[in-house]
């Protein structure tokens, strides 16, 4: 077996042990009232929708008062013990398991302020639409600082992850064309299509010539993460740039194993430089900055080769008379639209290309591990995914976006994942007007967290929680949840106008990678243990689930 693509990043041993089994529909403890968290604070009295006092939150204060920011449980107020805290207790390796016990000690919010970082932290959905709905025009989200200074160092443009106000709103609003909206999606789905066909057709030579059993029936174990990883960047490359760059060859480039270690290295050397003076560290030379940067001066410079070659073929096939955006009549990817059409200078090109190379590898191939190991010890669920599959499948005759569109459960299968194993574990505001959240006052310009792995496991907001059940996202199951903000329970790409850019590229590729796959083998595992997870900025296992696939 070829060498791993991937430089696994040092385990840590878990801060709390996995359930066992998949007995584990157990209730958690805390039951809290729905429904908190609606209101706006007029003369210090919160106030409903409606003008009218909400009398089911004003119990929870003094007087009919709406207490104080202050008065917010917290984790402690002196940000440099909390961080000496979170060193000593591996609390950076397991901070989703962090945030879940603070919430089961503390209720359904909590301050917290961990070196230079504070925040208000929140996790039920009634309080989750309340911030959203003072987002404002233009959403503010926690920028990631070590990658901002990366930029201002190396004088970089910075793309739309890393702006925010106005700038970022017109920038947004050019690369939703070419990569949010239903024309784009039908542009790319057929790269996303033969890259996941591709990926299939290497795992069926595989398992014919390593695997056990009879010839037309074997079988094969293996850890799939490194080929996983091939086929997600494989599938970026295809869609951003327009090219194949062969990575399912016997011999993948050393170009593409640098730029997967340099994006395991900066997502792993992330979380840290957030709570320290990153610009310190930058002026002492500390290793742990220069282990950032230099991972990051790889990814740009990956993508600036592949940026590059992208320009001379637009410049070639243009001299030629090809149709915009086309090359010998093939789409030329979200790379060759942009170019194109000038609106975006080629810095900012580069630089949104190269942040959307940076996160749409790890966040598809680490989803899609927990997929097949989910699918594997869940046989029941995986044929009844199968069966519609095969049945969209036929009915659409081969059309790739017609039977993703007659599978309603195999999407249900991404959104249970991603509810289950939330690749980012939180998503940010700053509401932009002060908002009560729990009875409790929070001023505009708060940063405040919501905090999906414990959203995505509570019982307040899931019937059994820890099941694996895709048919949970069926309209008529979904159209039946009550409570306010009933809605606001799927947010693993975020939501509204700053939700994840490659959003559509993401959900459709894991979509068709699954699909192609349950057509051809069944899944199955050895162990139905829960898998230890651990935090590098996404959430991954802490060792890759070894899965068995065989040929149907």
């Amino acid at each position: 077996m070829k060498k791993s693509l991937r430089k696994p990043i040092r385990k840590l041993t878990s801060c709390v042990s996995g359930m066992r089994e998949r007995k584990l529909c157990a209730k958690p403890r805390n039951k809290w009232v729905r429904g908190r968290g609606a209101g706006t604070v007029v003369d210090g009295k919160l106030k409903g929708r409606n003008g009218a006092q909400d009398t089911r939150v004003r119990k929870r204060g003094v007087d009919g008062r709406v207490r104080s920011f202050e008065e917010i449980p917290h984790t402690g107020k002196n940000g440099w013990v909390n961080l000496l805290k979170f060193w000593r207790e591996g609390c950076f390796k397991q901070l989703h398991k962090h945030m879940e016990r603070t919430f089961n000690a503390l209720g359904p919010i909590y301050r917290e302020h961990v070196g230079t970082h504070g925040s208000v932290n929140i996790m039920l959905p009634s309080d989750i639409g309340e911030l959203f709905r003072s987002e404002g025009l233009h959403p503010q989200r926690m920028t990631l600082q070590p990658w901002a200074t990366h930029r201002e160092t190396r004088q970089h443009s910075k793309g739309v992850f890393l702006k925010n106000g106005e700038e970022w709103r017109a920038d947004r609003l050019l690369l939703n064309k070419e990569v949010m909206m239903t024309a784009a999606v039908k542009r790319f789905l057929p790269l996303l299509d033969e890259v996941a066909r591709d990926f299939c057709q290497m795992l069926q030579a595989r398992v014919e010539r390593e695997g056990r059993g009879e010839e037309g029936k074997r079988s094969l174990t293996i850890d799939p993460s490194p080929d996983l990883f091939r086929f997600a960047l494989e599938a970026s490359c295809h869609v951003l740039y327009g090219e194949r760059i062969g990575l399912f060859s016997s011999s993948p480039s050393l170009e593409s194993q640098k730029f997967i270690w340099a994006v395991e290295q900066m997502l792993a050397t992330t979380p840290p430089l957030l709570y320290l003076p990153h610009r310190l560290l930058l002026r002492i030379g500390a290793t742990l900055w220069t282990q950032h940067a230099t991972a990051w001066d790889h990814i740009f410079s990956h993508a600036d080769a592949r940026i590059q070659r992208g320009y001379q073929r637009l410049s070639s096939s243009q001299g030629q008379g090809s149709k915009p955006g086309e090359a010998g009549g093939r789409y030329t990817g979200v790379l060759g639209q942009l170019m194109e059409k000038g609106q975006l200078s080629l810095d900012l090109i580069k630089a949104n290309i190269t942040e959307l190379m940076a996160g749409g590898v790890d966040t598809t191939a680490v989803p899609l591990q927990f997929a097949l190991f989910e699918l594997g010890r869940n046989p029941e669920v995986q044929e009844k995914v199968r069966q519609q599959v095969r049945t969209s499948w036929t009915q659409a005759g081969g059309d790739p976006q017609k039977a993703l569109q007659g599978a309603p459960l195999l999407k249900g299968a991404i959104k249970e994942i991603l509810r289950l194993y939330p690749v980012g574990i939180t998503v940010q505001r700053m509401p932009v007007k002060d908002i009560v959240l729990q009875n409790y006052h929070v001023p505009a310009g708060t940063m405040v967290h919501v905090c999906l792995y414990p959203l995505g496991r509570s019982a307040e907001v899931f019937e059994d929680p820890q099941c694996f059940d895709p048919g949970r996202w069926g309209s008529s199951r979904e159209a039946g949840q009550r409570g306010e903000g009933s809605g606001f329970r799927s947010l693993s790409f975020g939501f509204g106008a700053r939700q994840c850019v490659g959003r559509r590229i993401a959900e459709n590729e894991m979509q068709l990678l699954l699909m192609h796959i349950l057509l051809r083998f069944h899944i199955s595992v050895s162990s139905t243990e829960d898998i230890k997870t651990t935090y590098t900025l996404i959430l991954q296992p802490e060792t890759p689930p070894r899965i068995t696939f065989s040929k149907l």
